[in-house]
């Protein structure tokens, strides 16, 4: 994943520098725009296939991040950004993979997702050949076990894994996708 890390922060920082030339001209609703249409997009493409990617890997994606959001907001390059991110609603990126995760492990339970990603969402309670465990009522998820780091990556095992984090009160809530898209964008906004 390293060339597609190295393709994305090239691209951000040289959108970046492009945008910085022409940023006096522009208003903040339309540098936040430009923003997005150029950098969050190309955070936000694939990357729920960044999942246990290493830290070092992410804080490159996170640097193309903080530099977007100091280019809206015309922060130093020392100030602290966890509150210029706040006031943009942006996650940082271990977060925005964790929230694109569990958004598509919600659309697989609701049945919208394609069913070759449904079949790897399978409840606790609903295993064929086991018996009724207490876990079944909190909306768990059945992790498979897995030998090698890359099968730990796998929808099959991250997407069950990451939804199996979640408090109990936001994984047995019938709430509709963007009701509860808000409950989980608050819910990693307070970690």
């Amino acid at each position: 994943m390293s060339d597609h890390i190295d393709s994305v922060c090239r691209s951000g920082f040289f959108q970046l520098r492009q945008l910085r030339v022409i940023r006096s001209t522009l208003t903040p609703d339309c540098a936040k725009m430009l923003v997005h249409a150029f950098i969050s997009s190309r955070l936000d493409y694939c990357n729920s296939l960044l999942f246990g990617v290493s830290n070092e890997q992410l804080k490159r994606l996170q640097s193309v991040q903080n530099a977007a959001a100091r280019l809206i907001s015309g922060t130093r390059k020392f100030d602290h950004i966890t509150p210029v991110l706040r006031d943009l609603h942006w996650l940082p990126v271990t977060q925005r993979i964790t929230y694109k995760l569990v958004m598509l492990v919600h659309k697989c339970l609701s049945g919208t997702a394609p069913s070759y990603l449904a079949d790897s969402c399978i409840p606790v309670g609903s295993l064929p050949g086991r018996r009724q465990l207490r876990s079944a009522t909190t909306g768990q998820l059945f992790v498979p076990r897995t030998n090698t780091s890359i099968g730990r990556r796998s929808f099959s095992v991250c997407g069950p894994l990451t939804w199996n984090g979640l408090p109990a009160t936001l994984r047995t809530s019938d709430l509709s996708a963007d009701a509860f898209g808000r409950a989980l964008k608050r819910h990693l906004f307070d970690l």
